[in-house]
């Protein structure tokens, strides 16, 4: 007597709108490749955690009304990049809109990249995909871009708001910051690849306070000592604030591709060794 075997089960049938859609969901976009992906996914993680980007926004604007307009009262005007006087408090606004970026940047590519990296094991889950070490440093600094582009638009529609835009070519003032986020974010994730624990994010906060503070951010970069003010161009932010405070104010010239050209050579840096060392942390 044989033994009655179960009924073999019929293959579910497809869904028509998962197979149309599967092609394009395994091509490699041509923008960013499958880097894509990951910005992606980071989207619908953050759709639950929009009070984030709030913070992130509320910070610069803070400083924007307690320095730009209340202590601006007290200053009154102050030389602008073409030595004409400006109200304190436009002086001021273009640099806190350059320090928004750097912040948002800086905080996306160290404190969440190592989350990912070293505790949520993320990135081992995404290599098990096509996706490669290339695409998660691409992914992340774009996602990094992306959050500093937000913090920057919020910012300049309040400063807008507020009487403190003076020329319509703020409007380069936006690609500006989302530079400025560039150099940052990328330089942000290759120190987020040398960190061992979550005090090191110690010496990332210690960094970041006397960039915010001694770039130019508050008071021309003349009040310096002569013997200082090399240093202060060390400064990758003086340049970023140099370069947003002058298409703030209308102020067009030359010498601001330099300051562009510094974000630009950080950035492309930054992503190429990072992408080295995520390989080399996530392949051994």
């Amino acid at each position: 007597m044989s033994t009655p075997t179960a009924p073999m089960r019929e293959p579910a049938p497809a869904t028509p709108g998962r197979s149309r859609t599967l092609p394009l969901r395994t091509t490699p976009p041509i923008l960013l490749g499958r880097g894509a992906r990951l910005v992606e996914r980071n989207v619908l993680a953050y759709r639950q955690a929009w009070l984030v980007f709030v913070s992130g926004l509320v910070e610069p604007v803070f400083y924007l009304f307690a320095v730009g307009v209340g202590i601006g009262g007290l200053v009154g005007d102050v030389p602008g990049p073409d030595g004409q006087p400006v109200p304190y408090g436009v002086f001021v606004a273009p640099a806190l809109l350059a320090s928004s970026a750097m912040n948002g940047a800086v905080l996306e590519s160290t404190f969440n990249v190592f989350g990912k990296l070293k505790w949520g094991k993320l990135y081992d889950a995404v290599l098990v995909t096509p996706m490669e070490p290339r695409d998660i440093a691409v992914g992340e600094l774009t996602w990094a871009l992306l959050r500093g582009g937000v913090y920057a638009c919020g910012f300049l529609v309040v400063a807008w708001l507020s009487g403190l835009v003076v020329s319509p070519w703020a409007v380069l003032a936006l690609p500006a910051a989302v530079l400025i986020g560039f150099g940052f974010g990328g330089i942000g994730l290759l120190v987020t690849t040398y960190l061992k624990s979550w005090q090191d994010f110690d010496l990332i906060t210690m960094a970041l306070l006397p960039l915010f503070l001694f770039s130019a951010t508050f008071y021309p970069i003349d009040v310096y000592p002569p013997a200082l003010q090399p240093i202060v161009l060390l400064s990758p932010l003086t340049h970023g604030v140099e370069l947003v405070r002058s298409l703030m104010l209308g102020d067009l010239r030359l010498a601001l591709l330099g300051h562009a050209a510094v974000f630009v050579v950080l950035g492309l840096v930054g992503l190429r060794i990072a992408t080295r060392r995520f390989a080399a942390l996530l392949l051994k």
